[in-house]
């Protein structure tokens, strides 16, 4: 005899997969969804809410588990237990041809999704019902406007039947009858609408329409659970990041009804103007309408203020549940409403989506008028939306022909003349507004970008040259998109039947990454007086430092009215991709002795030294770190492809000798230089290593530079970085270099100053010895970039260009690790580093630089490890310090 075996708990207790309205509240958002959690407490709160229940977001996730999709065990028995508590709080029964119930059934995930899943309307309806619905109210036009509905909204989203064939039925039925809307139809022919309505359900899907009421509600609820995953669902979740294992409740309330003439109707309003932010009710409503007429802008509907005039009771009363949910909720509140002859039905409260400028306005007058705190006025503006603020922008109202998309790498919208070489961009930069068009950029393109109002190119990452630069510059820029074809000979642009030739007018839109034909009206971005009051506020939250990646003095201007409290990056080798510098730079690459290169380095002491101290000046008083010379030498030279091209072409024509000669030393050159992968080739601080000389030229500009600061009576701050160091006997050895350099700029000079020396952790192995590096670096700076790059393996630019970015489409990573900072990898070992080095130097300090510094996900990152500090573009410096705040605040909601 097989032994008794006590069954498990769960076993033993089914799980609860339904929630009356009156058994939920507010806070079951997870459980319940947005709209679910909304109905729950206005029926908490004893307004006239429809009954109903909702089914949780779990039974969603639950469906997708069962083998082809089914209902969890349990879920249906809930279900019709929940229809009877209805049905008896209604007086009305579910199937009863004379008194029937009908119910909506309706999506609602956790966070809003506006139009991204399905709803069901008048769900009960059949030939039988209908009649009970047309004694009850006397009313055969409205029944058979419901029945019409019912059909054609099923067959749609339960039954997938392209609509534009119930449309067309309907439409013909307009211009036969000569009806201008779906109001002048009579019953009669309603009737006849609903009946070839049911024609096209039999030839779509071999079947009769279903007309047993319990088995349309059980294809209703699996129709809104297959809603979570549609195409357009998940694609809204992929833009605003919302998980997809989440899961969508879905709600069966009671319909009431606003199309039962002149006294009934439905609309949508907001307690607050979505678009500004003003403190007006802002919204829309339809006499004898449902609610797909709004929303479907199948007639016009009317500002919610002519409902003062039309139903002026209704009107009154309505206000006053949205000025008392607002309070309630403490936010500005989306409200669904239908008036049933001439008695108003709340159907939905949930915090309303908003503007970017609506957003900061709404915090703001928030806070003045009492309802919530400074903390919480931070928290309710997205970094994103300061983002769109501050950055030029596309009237959101304009029409657009978009004809590519590529990586949205810097953010900001500009227009111009569509140029396709540096050069000509330079020249015709001064005066016109161009866009520079690329297969790539590199260094020699620099001069091109600066004047350029926008770069887009055909190749690269969000880390690519391009990228990097166009973010330095405050530019908008997409880069990887491979969807144009780039002919430099013809100096054209194709993509999707679209051609563009040099000089059209093109708008790149750097914060969606969309190629959009022409011009199109513009917004500016500005610092708003609101704006600086969520800003100052973020202030006085964030512990986080936000410093500024800088180049150039312009840059450092730029980032300390921005608010920036340090430079966490200046990167010297874009002062030698100037123009008039780059020919010395390539002197010195090209010598052939110690000595000549010496010379060349003379040269390029005062630029760099002038530069340097136009930094540390305008960052007067704040830390400025300064990271010694980088990228591989060969970055300065011709490429190695376009060089041999005119060498050849030279030997063939045979008429320059003495230009073929130089050429063809210079191929030598960089054909000795080049790296079968040269960003793990000779760069970093293997260069200063290996070409004497480099380090010590850099390291005496940047300490004359602040000496003279200092003489001048500021206060200059110099840090000395060294990059991509993976062994603590690099360090050490350029450390010997620094230090018998400083010692003897200052004895030359006979003034001391103080100065730090660091270095970048952008090597896994730099951060697991990073115990080793505190032993003579007095800081970090993590350069996320290249740490991404090389703990995943992924060539940056190869990666984004190629696959990485449908390797986020079919979820094979969850983001792009080169604009989220992926923290169960490269996050580990930045942790690891972090403790290391202060296991080491316990003062040590800590920051990134890498172009994660700007990005909220990562900013939080860097606030729970323990950094002093993110450093990002001038221009993200806001968003840097609101994410900062948010962060902040969030650590201390979760200490409480």
């Amino acid at each position: 005899m097989a032994p008794f075996v006590v069954p498990e708990e769960a076993d033993l207790v089914t799980k609860k997969w339904v929630y009356l309205f009156r058994e939920g509240d507010r806070t079951m958002r997870d459980l319940l969804g947005g709209k679910g959690a909304g109905v729950a407490e206005m029926t908490k709160a004893g307004l006239p809410v429809p009954p109903g229940f909702t089914i949780t977001t779990e039974a969603c996730n639950e469906y997708y588990k069962q083998p082809g999709g089914g209902f969890p065990d349990g879920l249906w028995d809930q279900v019709l237990e929940a229809l009877k508590d209805v049905e008896q709080q209604t007086g009305k029964k579910f199937g009863d041809p004379s008194n029937p119930l009908l119910v909506s059934v309706r999506s609602g995930a956790k966070f809003s999704m506006p139009g991204m899943m399905d709803t069901v309307l008048n769900l009960g309806l059949n030939d039988e019902t209908l009649q009970g619905i047309i004694t009850s109210t006397g009313n055969p036009r409205f029944g058979y406007d419901a029945l019409r509905r019912f059909i054609q909204m099923f067959g749609k989203i339960v039954l997938e039947i392209d609509p534009a064939k119930f449309e067309h039925i309907l439409d013909q039925k307009k211009q036969q009858v000569g009806a201008k809307v779906d109001t002048d139809l009579t019953a009669e022919d309603l009737r006849d609408v609903a009946e070839r309505f049911k024609g096209v359900v039999k030839v779509e899907t071999g079947k009769d329409f279903p007309t047993d009421p319990y088995e349309q509600l059980r294809l209703a609820i699996t129709a809104v659970f297959r809603s979570w995953n549609n195409p357009r669902a998940i694609a809204y979740r992929n833009f605003n990041k919302i998980p997809h294992d989440l899961g969508t409740a879905v709600n069966v309330q009671t319909m009431v009804f606003g199309n039962m003439g002149a006294d009934s109707g439905t609309g949508v309003a907001f307690t607050r103007d979505p678009k500004t932010g003003e403190r007006a009710l802002f919204g829309e409503y339809l006499l004898n309408a449902q609610g797909e007429d709004v929303v479907a802008g199948i007639r016009t509907p009317q500002p919610i203020s002519l409902m003062a005039q039309e139903l002026p009771e209704v009107y009154k009363q309505f206000l006053g549940y949205a000025e008392m949910l607002e309070k309630h909720y403490r936010d500005m509140q989306d409200l669904e409403f239908t008036v049933e002859r001439g008695k108003l039905y709340m159907l939905q409260t949930r915090s309303g989506k908003r503007s970017a400028a609506a957003a900061v306005k709404i915090a703001v007058d928030m806070v003045d008028e009492g309802l919530i705190t400074k903390s919480e006025a931070v928290q309710r503006v997205e970094p994103v939306q300061l983002e769109q603020l501050l950055f030029r922008r596309i009237d959101p109202s304009a029409s657009v022909t978009v004809i590519a998309r590529g990586l949205n790498a810097s953010p900001g919208a500009a227009t111009g003349k569509a140029i396709f070489d540096a050069d000509k961009a330079a020249e015709l930069g001064k005066t016109e507004a161009v866009i520079l068009v690329r297969p790539e950029t590199n260094p020699d393109d620099v001069h091109g970008m600066i004047p350029a109002q926008g770069i887009l190119t055909a190749r690269g990452g969000a880390t690519s040259h391009a990228a990097v630069v166009a973010r330095g510059l405050g530019k908008p820029c997409i880069a990887g998109c491979e969807e144009i074809t780039i002919d430099m000979e013809a100096r054209t642009l194709s993509a999707n039947g679209y051609l563009v030739k040099e000089g059209d007018l093109i708008t790149v839109n750097g914060t969606t990454g969309e190629v959009i034909l022409g011009a199109v009206p513009m917004l500016e971005g500005e610092i708003t007086p609101d704006m600086q009051k969520i800003l100052d506020w973020a202030d006085e939250i964030r512990r986080l430092q936000v410093w500024a990646n800088a180049d150039y003095p312009r840059d450092a201007q730029v980032a300390r009215a921005r608010g920036a409290q340090g430079i966490g990056l200046c990167r010297t080798e874009h002062m030698f991709f100037e123009e008039d510098r780059l020919p010395i730079v390539r002197e010195m690459i090209l010598a052939k002795s110690l000595e000549a290169r010496k010379e060349a380095l003379a040269k390029l002491l005062p630029i760099q030294k002038e530069d340097f101290k136009g930094i540390l000046k305008a960052m007067d008083g704040y830390p400025v770190v300064i990271r010694l010379l980088d990228p591989p030498l060969h970055e300065f030279l011709p490429r190695y492809d376009e060089l041999l091209v005119e060498t050849t072409e030279l030997r063939v024509r045979g008429d320059n000798p003495a230009e073929l000669e130089e050429k063809e030393k210079l191929l030598k050159v960089v054909e000795q230089m080049r790296e079968a992968n040269p960003m793990l080739g000779l760069r970093g601080c293997r260069l200063g290593l290996m070409f004497d000389g480099v380090n010590q030229m850099q390291v005496r500009a940047i300490l004359s530079a602040a000496l003279e600061c200092k003489a001048e009576g500021l206060d200059p701050h110099p840090e000395i970085m060294i990059p991509l160091v993976g062994h603590v006997n690099e360090l050490k050895a350029v450390y010997d270099q620094v230090t018998a350099e400083a010692k003897q700029v200052m004895k030359e000079e006979g003034i001391e100053i103080h100065y730090k020396f660091g270095t970048m952790i952008e090597t896994p192995r730099g951060a697991l010895t990073a115990d080793e590096l505190a032993k003579y670096a007095e800081f970090f700076s993590f350069g996320t970039n290249d740490l991404t790059q090389m703990t995943f393996g992924f060539s940056r630019d190869d990666a984004e260009g190629k696959f990485l970015l449908q390797y986020v489409e079919r979820k094979l990573l969850p983001t792009n690790p080169f604009q989220v900072l992926d923290r169960n990898g490269v996050g580990k070992l930045m942790r690891t580093a972090v403790e290391l080095g202060k296991r080491t130097r316990s003062d040590i300090e800590i920051g990134i630089c890498g172009e994660h510094g700007g990005e909220p996900s990562s900013v939080e990152f860097c606030h729970l490890i323990g950094l002093k500090y993110v450093s990002c573009s001038p221009y993200r410096v806001p968003i840097a310090r609101l994410a900062a705040a948010q962060a902040a605040a969030a650590g201390a909601e979760r200490d409480r």
